[in-house]
């Protein structure tokens, strides 16, 4: 999906994050084939408090630094405490990209990006082996004994 041979096509995806896995960095892998600037938001610990009923078991900085040392990342930064579309104005990505197992319905979001006049492409990205590599069952296999997976 490139407008223009010499543009620069960003890509910004969001997310929890807690203790990077193989799940993450395919999510990022495939975020990536919409663009060339993968910009990735890391949920605040309050939000993730707040929609996931826990706290995450890393706090924000340590997440934040976790996805920063993934070559596939070309920016990462934590989204904002109250308004989550903020972000998004502020960086101007072409293309959103939502996981398969994220809330948020694309229409819904095509319609908030509309009203915001923020114009990029929205897509949903597909699992990859979530029985085996999602944050919260591999939390629960951390506190039942198992080996978290760190990436």
């Amino acid at each position: 999906m490139r407008f223009y041979k010499d543009t620069m096509i960003k890509v910004m995806v969001f997310g929890t994050f807690d203790g990077l896995h193989p799940g993450h960095l395919d999510f990022f892998r495939q975020a990536k084939v919409y663009g060339d600037y993968l910009i990735v938001v890391v949920a605040r610990d309050l939000n993730v408090k707040k929609y996931k009923g826990q706290r995450p078991q890393f706090n924000e900085n340590a997440r934040l630094k976790a996805v920063k040392k993934s070559p596939l990342v070309n920016r990462a930064a934590l989204g904002y405490l109250t308004n989550r579309f903020k972000i998004i104005k502020e960086l101007k990505p072409e293309v959103v990209c939502l996981g398969y197992d994220q809330k948020m319905d694309l229409d819904e979001l095509r319609g908030k990006l509309a009203e915001l006049k923020i114009k990029a492409a929205v897509h949903r990205l597909q699992p990859f082996q979530p029985e085996k590599y999602k944050s919260s069952l591999l939390r629960n296999d951390k506190l039942n004994g198992a080996k978290l997976v760190h990436k």
